[in-house]
């Protein structure tokens, strides 16, 4: 009975598909980050208790951005508007909701020079989460590669060649990630 040979293109997509969800995961992450700007992206992580359930604000209203420092959350239930404007405000964003009729208006106010720094440092903590779960991904493809020399006999120069490959797209993958944080934080730091 032979050993079932070894499909890197298989162990190559998956690693690159968990450094990508881990790249996405901090543009989400980074999307929740308040830059004194007003943009959808910043409600997306409010829930609302809704009919018993906790649902995504999204799935309540449709949220809008009618000026720069402003964002308006259209709410299609008009018994969940006061749900819709303590959810807002619990959410630990900073932020003041104002009811007005089935519209919740939330004005994004400017950001101190202290408080972006710690955005920015919040969004360097999240960067570095990234990268480690990167180069988590990384070990496991080449633990895969090692367990694959072991048990389907693959030869040192391959186990080398794909190892490069691996690490190629490891560094290509922190690289974005260091592009991402670099321009998240350039705009908190924009007055």
């Amino acid at each position: 009975m032979s050993a079932q040979p070894f499909d890197f293109e298989e162990l190559l997509f998956e690693v690159e598909g968990r450094m990508e969800s881990a790249v996405d995961a901090l543009k989400k992450e980074l999307a929740g980050l308040r830059t004194g700007r007003a943009h959808a992206g910043l409600l997306e992580p409010v829930q609302v208790e809704v009919y018993g359930a906790i649902t995504p604000l999204k799935q309540v209203g449709s949220i809008g951005v009618p000026e720069s420092r402003m964002l308006s959350v259209q709410v299609w239930d008009k018994g969940s508007v006061k749900a819709v404007e303590k959810a807002i405000r619990d959410a630990g964003l900073g932020l003041n909701p104002v009811v007005d009729g089935q519209t919740v208006r939330v004005p994004v106010p400017a950001l101190t020079e202290e408080r972006r720094r710690d955005l920015a440092k919040i969004a360097s903590k999240y960067a570095e989460q990234t990268r480690i779960s990167v180069r988590n991904a990384r070990r496991d493809g080449m633990e895969s590669l090692k367990k694959a020399e072991k048990d389907s006999g693959v030869s040192k120069d391959d186990l080398h060649a794909h190892g490069e490959e691996i690490q190629k797209i490891t560094d290509r993958t922190i690289k974005l990630v260091d592009e991402i944080v670099a321009a998240k934080e350039q705009e908190i730091m924009q007055v």
